[in-house]
């Protein structure tokens, strides 16, 4: 996909006639679709180094994609021409510069600018006049061959959607949900696309709900192999991989959680800025984030469990190393006590005399500890 050049302004014409105040915005607005001698007008130069944030722009006029390329500003000087028409701008990673130009052609608030911009949002549904906006963070499942201590398990992105009465602008940062699929596969819906831009904010959070779904999938049998690796006697469970996947899980759910009251709020009744048939549809994708909450929601049950139950047999493990040293000590402490008894050098001692009470001795003490291996191994010291 190609880079395209986006609209630029002209200046005004030497000996042009000074228009009243009243008309300048009207005039601002269609010098950025025409220049005065009615051609095509030049592009202005996009963000730093020239790179353009533009993916697609595409005009669909009765729910099909109008041949030929456009630049942002035609685009949407033609929908609003005609009925049934409207623009899908699609845009990754957008520079300030380049968001603003695009701002002052489609009318967008500047609040929601700087947050399409910085991509620092919670998902929120906010109303600026005619135009919505929705964000949605994005999640994407990461392949790994062993959950380690530094294993990234979720990589994370956002999707912004400006809603408009000709338009719908998304502007995605990050790889985590690719938008191309979504285009191409409701491209070939002519009867949703008739529905206009809110059939297309309804594929791109269906797709977003869908990846959650995956992820949450996934998460469950890295959770198995977890599991198992805590209550296998020989397996190690470290618990730095347990509170890794723990940390993996709550960026999760920070992307799937917060997002079940904008869809709330566009699926109810009162909610007229959503055609009644796409209120439907978000019905349904409502559906399947509640499964997707319900899922982490028990998946931080389930961590926490086994965090605790490592902890125990950490715990466990620790008390019976400590039944083993004081075992050991035990048995040493036998020969100590009797071989420092010995080494008081007193004359009158039992058995100094003796010929074979060294010996006797040793044996005595052998036999001892003998003894105390014997009980503290039945009962499970050592």
């Amino acid at each position: 996909m190609t880079d395209r050049a986006q609209q630029g302004r002209t200046a005004p014409q030497q000996g042009a006639r000074v228009l009243p105040r009243a008309w300048a915005a009207p005039v601002r607005a269609m010098s950025r679709i025409l220049n005065a001698d009615g051609s095509h007008p030049t592009p202005e130069p996009t963000g730093a180094g020239g790179r353009s944030g533009v993916i697609d722009c595409a005009l669909y006029v009765d729910g099909r994609r109008q041949p030929g390329e456009w630049t942002y500003a035609e685009a949407l000087a033609a929908a609003r021409r005609e009925e049934n028409g409207f623009v899908w701008l699609g845009l990754h990673q957008p520079e300030l510069a380049e968001m603003t130009a695009i701002a002052e052609t489609y009318g967008l608030h500047e609040l929601a600018v700087e947050d399409a911009v910085k991509a620092e949002q919670r998902p929120k549904l906010e109303q600026f006049g005619e135009v919505s906006f929705l964000v949605l963070r994005t999640a994407r499942y990461c392949e790994h061959a062993e959950l380690t201590e530094n294993s990234e398990v979720v990589e994370t992105g956002q999707v912004m959607l400006f809603i408009g009465p000709h338009f719908l602008i998304s502007v995605r940062h990050g790889d985590a949900c690719r938008l191309s699929p979504v285009r191409a596969d409701l491209e070939s819906k002519q009867d949703l696309l008739l529905q206009g831009p809110w059939a297309v904010a309804y594929a791109v959070t269906d797709r977003v709900v869908d990846l959650y779904l995956e992820v949450a999938d996934q998460i469950e049998d890295d959770l198995d192999r977890l599991e198992a690796q805590v209550f296998d006697r020989n397996g190690s469970g470290r618990i730095q991989r347990i509170y890794q996947m723990k940390r993996e899980l709550v960026e999760f759910k920070r992307a799937v959680v917060p997002l079940q009251r904008p869809l709330l709020t566009l699926t109810s009744q009162v909610n007229r800025e959503v055609p009644k048939e796409i209120r439907r549809y978000f019905r349904d994708v409502q559906d399947h984030l509640s499964r997707t909450v319900e899922q982490v929601n028990s998946y931080d049950d389930l961590l926490n469990s086994i965090l605790q139950a490592r902890l125990a047999q950490v715990t466990v493990d620790q008390n019976n190393d400590m039944r083993k040293i004081a075992a050991w000590a035990a048995i040493a402490a036998v020969w100590t006590a009797i071989a420092g008894i010995y080494g008081m050098n007193f004359d009158n001692m039992p058995e100094l005399k003796m010929t074979y009470g060294y010996p006797v001795v040793l044996a005595l003490m052998l036999g001892i500890s003998l003894g105390l291996y014997r009980w503290f191994r039945r009962n499970g010291w050592l």
